[in-house]
């Protein structure tokens, strides 16, 4: 059945995405089964829509599935069945006497209470004008009494402005109205309840709220299941899955970080306890170049969900130390007195042997049909993609790449990859393969750690001598979403 799937106008490309993933969870698709597409509910656009718009048509299963999707998701707004639409209120009014009348009859009786909301994409409806458009739906012949706190049904009566107001949307070739019955909807609350402002132990790349339950959801946290996150850092990615009942663990190479924070009330088990969510079964250091799993041991984790450190906020590090590394110094023995309070020397880490480590990691230890959700960057030139493929593995299938620009010069796609087949020898050398020609093929900043110059560098470096040592301005978005 179509549902038109109202969306938030932020995380363009996240939106589908995050649908998809979601109705594969509550049983409407099998995304793993599907040959080549990234999606594989259908999607529609009303008509006059460009894909950017808020309002999509998605064809679901059941009502049921359609309102646990608008209920968990962050970027959906509403699940509508639509009674009608159209260009103008005599189109809405013959298309909604159109729609079949045994499916209107249960929510018009007279036991019943219902609210009508109206609403308006590109523009703002005044009090006035919107007891108008109430007025207008006077053909409806609602039976019920009125409850505007707490109906048993309620109504929406959407209207989209045209593209001719030039107010930085998506553009609308001609105005749409939708009318139709409310099947589910997101808890915006949740965001400011977890906003990091509030937050009691925070680190310069802590995830946002947000997005590490965006995270969440592509990687199918529920009650049960069992989300790793190799840089857990204050937590903040693992918050999200608790948040959804999944048991967590997380590792970090810092154990200033996962042992000490800022003091017995300040750290990342005070994160959890703030919001009364399951504590971690265990917090880790750890290197994930030098992975503490014990021989044999594989298939533990059902997600794994992680923003890896690529050097823009924060560079990667493993163990061992430059000097270590190269030989010039003979790796050295902690004497037993000195071990409690111990911090191990680290070494630079490029990105490109991050994602390869942490590729390897997810096919050895995620259970089969498990999700691996990581962040990658890419730098861009003139709106275009520098790197524009990403880290393969034949353990995996990449089912989504969601882009987030940032700046002219830089976005992050936020991956989300499901395990297909069993780690083997023979899969891991071809990885290591995979891993020296992504390495050999791609931009100098990947391995030697020069993303965060290449980011923050000026954009024309042919600039004139009047205008050196300026920055070039990001250019000015064509509307707000795609941006943010």
């Amino acid at each position: 059945m179509w549902y038109l799937c109202v969306f938030y106008h932020r995380l363009l490309d996240y939106r589908k995405a995050e649908v998809e993933s979601l109705s594969h969870l509550f049983g409407a698709s099998d995304v793993e089964e599907e040959n080549d597409k990234a999606h594989s509910l259908e999607w529609r656009l009303p008509q006059h829509h460009h894909p950017d718009s808020p309002f999509h048509f998605v064809n679901l299963p059941s009502e049921d599935i359609a309102r646990k999707i608008a209920n968990r998701s962050i970027l959906v707004k509403g699940m509508y069945e639509v009674w009608g639409e159209g260009d103008s209120y005599e189109e809405l009014e013959e298309s909604v006497k159109s729609f079949p009348e045994e499916r209107k009859l249960p929510y018009l009786d007279s036991e019943s209470s219902f609210k009508i909301n109206v609403d308006s994409f590109g523009k703002a409806l005044t009090f006035q004008e919107q007891n108008q458009r109430m007025q207008a739906l006077n053909f409806i012949p609602f039976k019920g009494r009125v409850n505007l706190k707490n109906p048993d049904h309620k109504f929406w009566l959407m209207e989209t402005d045209d593209s001719g107001s030039n107010n930085g949307l998506p553009p609308i070739v001609q105005r749409r109205i939708f009318f139709g019955r409310e099947i589910g909807g997101a808890d915006r609350k949740l965001i400011p309840t977890y906003q990091l402002k509030s937050r009691t132990y925070l680190g310069p790349t802590a995830m946002d709220a947000e997005m590490a339950f965006l995270m969440a959801n592509q990687a199918l946290a529920t009650p049960g299941k069992l989300v790793y996150d190799p840089f857990v850092g204050t937590g903040s990615i693992l918050v999200g899955a608790a948040h959804f009942g999944a048991m967590t663990m997380g590792a970090d190479i810092d154990i200033r970080v996962v042992r000490d924070g800022r003091g017995p009330d300040c750290n990342v088990w005070s994160n959890f306890k703030q919001y009364g969510l399951s504590m971690p079964i265990a917090l880790l250091r750890a290197d994930n170049n030098l992975p503490p799993w014990r021989t044999g041991l594989k298939e533990m984790f059902d997600a794994i969900i992680c923003d890896p450190p690529y050097g823009v906020r924060a560079g990667g590090r493993k163990s061992g130390g430059r000097k270590l590394l190269k030989g010039a110094v003979s790796p050295y023995v902690v004497p037993d007195d000195k071990r409690t309070d111990h911090i191990p020397s680290t070494a630079p880490y490029s990105l490109v042997e991050c994602v390869h480590d942490l590729l390897d990691l997810a096919s050895r230890m995620l259970v089969m049909g498990g999700r691996l959700v990581f962040f990658f960057p890419v730098l861009r030139e003139d709106d275009c993609v520098v790197v524009n493929n990403y880290p393969e593995h034949e353990c995996f299938k990449l089912i989504s790449a969601s882009e987030q620009i940032l700046s002219s010069r830089y976005s992050r796609v936020l991956l989300t990859m499901v395990k297909i087949s069993p780690y083997t020898k023979e899969i891991a050398e071809a990885a290591r393969i995979k891993h020296m020609e992504f390495k050999e093929n791609h931009l100098k900043w990947l391995e030697d750690g020069n993303l965060h110059s290449a980011v923050f560098s000026p954009a024309d470096s042919k600039s004139s001598a009047g205008d050196e040592g300026k920055l070039s301005k990001d250019p000015k978005p064509k509307y707000r979403g795609k941006y943010v």
